[in-house]
């Protein structure tokens, strides 16, 4: 009798073959992404040696992509030359020393799949799966090799110009297990920029050291949340309905600019009160945090009676369906705009870690509009502070 693919061990033979596809793959990624390295630190070298002189890296690498490409074919471009430069010199140390000098060694007619059999150790007890020593455990930090970054990935860091914000993308990248699209798109959405602007120098530099960490309910929320992935115009006509809609059918996008750790519940979820009917817009559970998330939309301003209608979902969710073992509800008003003074009175001191409200942006700000909307959001919770 023939094994079925439902029979135990159809199953485990092909988990074990699957496995070795990603390691496959991920061993040709990590190959790749060395050799464009080592070429990289060969073209900077050459150059450095006393050849500075106007137009000698230009001419290098054409002569070297005109006779490469007859024996390589299209991967040894010019501009894929200027991309290796680039990468050996944005990351130095992308190897440490035990690997770099284990590379040195290398005949030049090695291969790729050759480069990944110098990185093994001397010992026979190390395994392929074991060769990147300098990404193991908490050994790795950003600007080092790591085998789940792909070329594409340090392509697309490559584009970071900030040391601090590439640092932060790296660690992110690997938390979340972003693919180099997800990595672009939220590189695109000034995700760093969102998340650091209202941080002190020691926020900031967490960032760029573990990422970002959640601790507390303010660490889930950004503010704007970019939703461009909609594709919906910026109209006044825009209602609740279309853009709730418009969540739904991108939900795994939102859930990405969400961030890690919320989990889609319910929408429109009834509720009612001594015959009174009330629709929440969308429900989440934080993983993280293990609370209830409430977020109401809102096309227009946020209004006062807007935070009170929330404040009665948090709090329903508190007293009916929070269980053991949950924190308390939290509440996010998702708004076209915002007065953070009129947020501020209306929750009081009691509710200030409870409901939040975020603007959302139906288009990728530049960095500079994004920099001058927070600084006039900070300004106006000063001016509150100062009036209280």
């Amino acid at each position: 009798m023939s094994p079925s693919k439902g029979s135990p061990i159809y199953q485990r033979i092909r988990q074990i073959l699957e496995s070795a596809r990603v390691n496959v793959a991920r061993s040709v990624n990590t190959s790749q992404v060395m050799a464009y390295w080592l070429i990289g630190r060969e073209i900077v070298e050459e150059e450095q040696r006393g050849k500075r002189r106007a137009g000698y890296g230009k001419q290098l690498l054409a002569e070297l992509s005109r006779k490469l490409s007859g024996e390589f074919g299209k991967g040894v471009s010019v501009r894929n030359l200027e991309h290796c430069r680039n990468f050996y010199s944005e990351y130095p140390r992308l190897l440490d020393g035990k690997i770099s000098n284990a590379v040195r060694s290398i005949s030049p007619k090695a291969g790729i799949t050759e480069i990944s059999y110098a990185m093994r150790s001397k010992s026979d007890s190390e395994t392929a799966t074991e060769i990147p020593h300098a990404v193991r455990g908490q050994s790795w930090e950003p600007g080092r090799l790591h085998p789940n970054l792909s070329w594409t990935h340090y392509r697309t860091l490559l584009r970071v110009d900030k040391p601090q914000a590439r640092a932060f993308y790296e660690i992110e990248a690997l938390k979340n297990n972003w693919s180099a699209r997800e990595l672009e798109r939220q590189i695109n959405s000034l995700l760093f920029e969102r998340l650091a602007l209202s941080k002190d120098k020691k926020g900031l530099m967490k960032l760029a050291t573990k990422g970002h960490d959640v601790q507390q309910p303010a660490d889930i929320f950004k503010d704007p949340i970019v939703i461009e992935f909609l594709g919906l115009p910026e109209t006044p006509r825009l209602v609740e309905t279309d853009l709730e809609q418009a969540l739904i059918n991108n939900l795994q996008a939102f859930l990405l600019e969400l961030g890690k750790g919320f989990a889609f519940i319910a929408r429109q979820e009834r509720l009612t009160l001594d015959g009174d009917h009330f629709y929440i817009d969308l429900v989440f559970y934080h993983t993280v945090l293990k609370c209830y998330v409430i977020i109401d939309l809102k096309t227009g301003k946020l209004m006062h009676q807007d935070l009170g209608q929330l404040q009665l979902y948090v709090n329903y969710y508190d007293r009916e369906r929070r269980t053991e073992g949950d924190n308390p509800t939290l509440g996010l008003i998702l708004c076209a705009d915002k007065n953070d003074a009129v947020v501020k009175y209306t929750l009081g001191p009691d509710q200030e870690n409870k409901i939040f409200a975020s603007r959302y942006k139906l288009h990728l700000p530049t960095e500079a509009q994004l920099k001058t909307e927070i600084r006039r959001e900070l300004r106006e919770l000063r001016h509150a502070d100062d009036q209280a």
